[in-house]
């Protein structure tokens, strides 16, 4: 399946700094969580920081959301 441009240049420019805003705080928490001050579990909310927000650096992108290919209206 092809993935055609669904979002417009607002949501490309939304998309980018999110995923760049959760990639920065993801780093900044496997930072915390690696000189002890979070137990070892936050490893996997840095995990989540990073792939998320790499997907969404990777929607914009493309030009394609997931949450809109699936049917859904989004704001931008």
């Amino acid at each position: 399946m092809a993935l055609t441009c669904n979002i417009g240049a607002a949501g490309k420019a939304f998309r980018l700094r999110i995923g760049i805003a959760t990639v920065f705080g993801g780093l900044v928490l496997g930072a915390i969580t690696a000189t002890g001050i979070l137990p070892s579990i936050a490893w996997v909310a840095v995990a989540g920081s990073l792939l998320g927000g790499s997907f969404s650096i990777w929607e914009a992108r493309a030009g394609w959301c997931i949450v809109r290919a699936m049917g859904f209206k989004t704001a931008f």
